[in-house]
């Protein structure tokens, strides 16, 4: 039995450089250079390991660049399962500009899945045993909203509570099926429910909206710097990021999910899970690139959180 299994439909081969200034027209010289294995679902499966966990990553991956994507991930030391496509996996590239401390990326759409390889990978979800189950990153080009339902439905069969890591009408299909846990960022939230929500009041109000729905147990919504906000059927809790040296905000959301989730798997409460989730998106923002959170900072982060005291709770 796995702690977490992750479910990534189009994953990423990302690669990360620096340069001395991103300007136009001319050459842009990078150094640095890395690559990793990414999408959703694989930077889970990365940071539950990393945190002492046992996953399971299950993804779809093909061309040259899913050959290398395969490779990196057995690089990573967790049980994998690829699902081979026609398609290239995609390659996405984040440029770290010195002169300016920004952030440039850029992520291609990713392949589209045939019918068969749709069938072979939803029939790889039914052989999991996990006691999560998580389906996160974005779907194939043009394959619809009704793929994240399908992986959803056939995630709930294999027993395992469910975790939606999504946006759009994925996002959207997703609730409608039901979860146990979903973590939208502010973004994907104001487009789930269609208007801006510039206050606090707003938020929990659409966060309590969908557990009262029945759409998912359990809302995670990540804020950025300013923290996150969790609510369930007992009311909602904030909590603000401990101070940290900000490097890099790739796969912060994705540490938080991980964090949580793997929190959860070992029967830790809710409330503590967040807080664990919380200090794993601050954690990950520490490191450079695409590393993710070490558990290092993790784990110091989170007893500065719990040295604070409990968040408040609002109803």
């Amino acid at each position: 039995m796995y702690d977490v299994a992750t479910f990534t439909l189009n994953p990423s081969l990302d690669h990360w450089s620096e340069a001395e200034e991103v300007v136009p027209v001319r050459k842009v010289r990078t150094v640095e250079e890395r690559f990793d294995p990414g999408g959703g679902g694989i930077n889970v499966a990365r940071v539950v390991r990393e945190l002492g966990g046992r996953p399971l990553a299950v993804y779809a991956t093909g061309g040259f660049a899913g050959d290398a994507f395969a490779a990196l991930v057995e690089q990573h030391h967790f049980d994998h399962r690829a699902v081979r496509i026609s398609g290239d996996t995609r390659i996405s590239h984040t440029v770290y500009d010195r002169a300016n401390r920004q952030e440039y990326r850029f992520v291609p759409e990713g392949p589209r899945l045939t019918e068969q390889e749709r069938e072979a990978f939803l029939a790889e979800i039914e052989g999991c045993e996990a006691t999560y189950a998580v389906l996160s990153g974005s779907l194939p080009a043009h394959s619809g909203p009704d793929l994240a339902a399908e992986v959803v439905r056939r995630m709930r069969k294999t027993g395992a509570r469910c975790v939606a890591d999504l946006s759009g009408e994925a996002l959207r299909a997703a609730l409608d099926v039901g979860v146990h846990l979903v973590k939208p960022n502010l973004r994907e939230l104001e487009a789930l429910v269609g208007r801006d929500l510039p206050t606090r009041d707003d938020r929990r109000g659409a966060c309590r909206d969908i557990v009262d729905s029945g759409g998912a147990d359990t809302v995670a919504l990540t804020l950025g710097a300013e923290g996150a906000m969790l609510a369930t059927a007992d009311g909602v809790l904030e909590l603000t990021n401990p101070a940290v040296e900000v490097r890099s905000a790739v796969g912060a959301g994705d540490s938080f999910v991980a964090a949580m989730v793997v929190a959860l798997a070992r029967g830790r409460p809710t409330d503590e899970a967040f807080s664990y989730g919380v200090a794993a998106g601050a954690a990950a923002a520490m490191t450079p690139a695409t590393e993710l959170c070490r558990r290092a900072d993790v784990e110091e982060l989170f007893e500065r959180i719990v040295r604070k005291g409990p968040p408040g709770r609002r109803r």
